[in-house]
């Protein structure tokens, strides 16, 4: 089990790029992805060159999570959060229904409460760990807009009116998600608090949006937006983003990199003291039937945001 590395500072050194991004040509808009691909760290990257006061807004929510985690100073209760859904469409068929999105919203609800029905599947030796989060999620709104765009990609340009998009409808008190062909084999990426309001929350392609249907499998019961919103809750990739990197989460096993289909239990890290990876666990790359479960410890790093002075204590006020 990795030790908490302190500040953000230090994690964001070894947080390395490790996917390639691009807006996306009309071939990559149509191309179907192989292999799980989460653009939330590249973003990130580009935020923190673009604003270096990021990196200081950032290092405070971390030192703020620790000594959260280290006086026992959580939420307690349920946190309920209001879901606006904004729809860019080019096609009938990224003019995702009402129901298709209200799919996303039941699979958000059931794994961040354990209600998952692989939930059970957690093996006996990540038994003790695995975690209820106890975070709601309600349908608030969706808004659609007519586009003539191809692809989106990462600059955030669908979340800007004047660049086509839809602006975020109060993000310190309703996450937004975006439903938009992004390109570049991109599932999906989130915002990580700290960033700007006017550019926060999650981005997620149609095909990969709530339960999409058979034709877009492996990536079609919704864990792509589970992933994404572990992301706007504070959470990194398990593998930290680098060789045998931290997670900043003290209950789960070191991993020397992605994984990504669904791995043969058990599959071990090549990393000091070749632990048992985690590759259930849901900030891990595998296919969305592979992924089930969140950790003891990344649920109390959410928590932590929640409470008065957190990074997202707007969304625990009544």
């Amino acid at each position: 089990m990795k030790k908490l590395i302190i500040t953000a500072i230090t994690a964001l050194v070894l947080f390395s790029c490790q996917n390639d991004q691009a807006e996306g040509t009309n071939s990559e808009a149509a191309a179907q992805p192989t292999l799980r691909t989460c653009a939330s760290q590249d973003v990130l990257e580009a935020q923190l060159k673009a604003d270096p006061t990021l990196a200081i807004r950032m290092n405070e929510i971390e030192a703020y999570t620790n000594k959260a985690l280290l006086t026992g100073k959580l939420v307690n209760g349920k946190i309920e959060i209001p879901v606006v859904v904004n729809v860019l469409y080019r096609t009938t068929a990224e003019n995702i229904s009402a129901a298709q999105i209200q799919s996303q919203i039941d699979v958000l609800n059931k794994d961040f409460n354990a209600l998952n029905s692989d939930y059970n599947s957690v093996p006996a030796l990540f038994a003790g760990v695995k975690a209820n989060v106890g975070i709601t999620f309600v349908l608030d709104q969706i808004i659609r807009k007519s586009t003539t765009k191809t692809s989106w990609g990462t600059n955030d340009a669908m979340k800007k009116t004047a660049q086509g998009g839809l602006a975020p409808t109060s993000p310190t008190t309703k996450l937004n998600l975006w439903s938009c062909t992004i390109g570049g084999g991109i599932l999906g990426y989130a915002q990580f608090p700290g960033g700007a309001s006017a550019t926060d929350g999650v981005v997620i392609d149609p095909k990969y949006f709530g339960l999409s249907g058979a034709a877009n499998a492996p990536y079609n019961l919704g864990r792509t937006g589970t992933h994404e919103v572990g992301h706007w809750l504070n959470l990194r990739h398990i593998w930290g983003d680098a060789t045998c990197g931290s997670d900043l989460v003290a209950d789960t096993p070191t991993h020397n990199a992605a994984n990504y289909g669904v791995p043969a239990y058990p599959h071990y890290s090549t990393c000091s003291g070749t632990p048992v990876e985690m590759t259930m666990n849901y900030m891990d790359y595998t296919d969305d039937a592979g992924m089930y479960m969140f950790s003891n410890g990344q649920k109390n790093r959410i928590a932590a945001i929640f409470t008065s002075g957190g990074a997202r204590n707007s969304f625990a006020q009544p």
